[in-house]
């Protein structure tokens, strides 16, 4: 036997039990050499299946879209200018909520701007029979109608929209206004159209009835033998006539180039006639429009004054506003001044 340590050679030979040490018996010396195959093991392998559990707060079942998920998308799809794809998503709100007329009105702005006027007539028929008061749904019914020319029915549908959204107290700016604006002054253009082709008319048939008259009376002064000089005045009373009636006719016509709209319904800026009459704290009355150009490029004071003025100051001048309403009832001409 090789040479041991020792320890191993000290004692009696004779004892035996847990603590001998025999000469014969190898001790197991712990290596810290690991096997190649041997690797640590990773956490999901030191888990028993048993305890194992799925990671929380994982979605299984994605959470229905409801109506207002579908409406917004509908808008981030609109202000893209993907109306067609809108529809879809308005449609979609409007199967999960129909009570709602802003689903109807927003898919009716959708249609409008794809030219299906028809089908932007009929959702805003539908969200006014939701809430009769819809202000949207009477302003696209105005512009639907102001586009097929059908003036009437676009100014009443207006009126109504301006007069909601005042007692309703939201501020649209001059969307209504001006489109009211606008459907008034074309329903204007065509009825002066019209009044000006019946005044023709009427001058044609008056001149042609003088014109006959002198011709029978100057047929019934000849086959009287009547001399040349009778027939001849009657024939001088007959243009007299018609110069008189056509004087009359020219009258119409240039009152009608001169109608003049008074001073104090104009704007002190612009000189035209006024859309929406602001006071500032001097007193002053300016057209809205005209007053913010000026304070945003000129400066920010009254251009009458000069005493210093800023946007928030502008009141509107609602005593002006109605006397300008009133005017425009009675001159309608004035809407194409």
């Amino acid at each position: 036997m090789g040479n041991l340590p020792s320890s191993a050679t000290t004692g009696s030979s004779s004892t035996s039990g847990p603590n001998s040490s025999s000469s014969s018996r190898r001790h197991y010396q712990p290596t810290s050499r690991r096997a190649p195959h041997m690797h640590p093991k990773t956490s999901k392998e030191s888990m028993s299946s048993e305890n194992y559990e799925a990671p929380k707060n994982v979605p299984t079942d994605p959470k229905p879209l409801t109506a207002k998920d579908f409406k917004e998308k509908g808008n981030r799809l609109f202000q893209a200018q993907r109306y067609d794809e809108a529809i879809i998503q308005y449609t979609s709100a409007i199967g999960k909520d129909n009570t709602d007329p802003t689903f109807l009105t927003n898919r009716a702005l959708c249609y409008l701007q794809m030219k299906q006027s028809d089908k932007a007539e009929k959702d805003c028929r539908r969200a006014i029979e939701i809430e009769p008061k819809n202000i949207k749904g009477h302003y696209l019914l105005g512009k639907i109608w102001s586009q097929n020319g059908q003036y009437e029915d676009a100014i009443m549908a207006l009126t109504r929209a301006n007069e909601y959204a005042g007692t309703q107290k939201i501020c649209y700016g001059d969307e209504i206004t001006n489109l009211l604006r606008n459907a008034r002054r074309e329903r204007f253009r065509i009825d002066e159209q019209k009044r000006i082709a019946q005044e023709i008319e009427l001058q044609s048939y008056l001149n042609g009835l003088i014109d006959a008259d002198v011709e029978k009376t100057v047929t019934e002064l000849r086959d009287k033998d009547s001399g040349n000089a009778i027939v001849e005045a009657e024939q001088n009373k007959g243009a007299v006539r018609k110069e008189f009636l056509n004087s009359l006719f020219n009258q119409i016509d240039e009152r009608r180039r001169k109608r003049e709209i008074p001073d104090y319904l104009c704007g002190k800026i612009s000189f035209e006639l006024l859309k929406d009459p602001v006071i500032t704290p001097s007193g002053i009355t300016y057209d809205r429009a005209d007053i913010k150009e000026h304070l945003y490029r000129v400066g920010h004071f009254d251009p009458v004054t000069r005493v210093p003025l800023t946007e928030d100051k502008l009141i509107p001048n609602l005593a002006m506003k109605e006397v300008l309403e009133n005017f425009i009832a009675e001159n309608e001409w004035a809407l194409d001044a």
